[in-house]
């Protein structure tokens, strides 16, 4: 059996059982990733895929339990390449960023250009998407870093860090009733309009959904986004009353929208920053997470990557206290 065997079958899964893709992946042709699963099964006298034709359905239940092995092998051999100090002191490579367009558009472009300043060889990819894309981008391995809020159900293969607290603002259009008013709007005031929010708060396990809930309130939901200007763009248009991360409106009053104070209305959410256990730390990805939260340097990190559990790293990182995010 050859290390090469098993990365191979790794690259297989991570694309969906798609050895073309796989082969690009890996810079090698489809066959010779053919060739070597085939060896594979023979060394070890198992069928690891369901195949149809040229095609491979799923895996076998001996492939799920090999699988299992195989990554658990695959992350010690990169943590032993992570001993390397040459490699801790890379300043040049690739960081690809998972994210939400709030955290794009809001939080990262000063850390980035913090980053791009100190590390000008390393080529930064930035993905955007919903919680949703992004779990599916971190499954497919199409990103080292995922930087998002709530819906930590969604990766519970990454190690998760907290970064940040934010509160959540109402915007309504400057003619709108609300706009007068000289305290934060209750709930029943805010259910008694259509609202205009971010994708997916209103499924799951959203604290926003919650937060209605607990109130017997189920308010309509006329419109939503990904994208905190294009919700910005649907309130002025008096399509409904926006809800937003607080840091995606800078001023009271911007744009003929009014922002509404509402502070204590909504739970806080926390903005996190997760990856995978059998990822290469280099050194400037350390670098990044303390760009990004101050508390999370190097020791930090490397503590938490020490705790075997996600519930051992809350234990862990709990009694931190987290900026909030005006």
């Amino acid at each position: 059996m050859k290390l090469q065997q098993l990365r191979y079958f790794q690259a297989v899964i991570d694309n969906g059982l798609n050895m073309t893709v796989a082969a690009e992946r890996l810079a090698t042709s489809q066959p010779g990733v053919s060739k070597q699963l085939k060896l594979l099964e023979q060394e070890l006298g198992l069928s690891l895929f369901v195949r149809k034709g040229r095609s491979l359905v799923r895996l076998t239940g001996e492939g799920e339990q090999v699988a299992h092995h195989a990554a658990r092998i695959l992350h010690e051999v990169e943590a032993i390449r992570g001993i390397s100090p040459h490699l801790y002191s890379e300043s040049a490579g690739r960081l690809s960023i998972g994210t939400t367009h709030t955290q794009a558009r809001y939080v990262l472009p000063d850390v980035i250009a913090r980053f791009r300043k100190r590390y000008p060889d390393v080529t930064l990819d930035l993905h955007q998407g919903t919680s949703e894309q992004l779990a599916e981008m971190a499954d497919k391995r199409q990103v080292d870093f995922v930087i998002a809020s709530e819906s930590r159900q969604r990766f519970p293969d990454l190690v998760v860090l907290p970064c940040f607290l934010w509160d959540r603002i109402v915007l309504v259009p400057e003619n709108h009733p609300l706009a007068t008013l000289d305290r934060p709007p209750s709930l029943e005031e805010l259910a008694a309009h259509p609202l205009v929010t971010y994708v997916f708060n209103f499924e799951g396990e959203s604290s926003l959904k919650q937060a209605f809930a607990a109130r017997g309130l189920d308010p309509q939901v006329a419109f939503t986004a990904r994208d905190a200007d294009v919700i910005k763009t649907y309130v002025g248009m008096g399509l409904g009353i926006g809800i937003v991360a607080r840091m995606a409106q800078t001023v009271r009053s911007q744009g003929g929208l009014v922002a509404l104070e509402t502070t204590g209305l909504f739970p806080r959410c926390t903005t996190w920053i997760g990856f995978r256990r059998d990822i290469a730390l280099r050194k400037y990805m350390f670098h990044f997470f303390e760009l990004f939260a101050a508390h999370l340097d190097e020791h930090t990190v490397r503590e938490a990557l020490a705790c075997p559990t996600q519930e051992e790293i809350d234990g862990l990182l709990g009694d931190t206290p987290l900026p909030l995010r005006a």
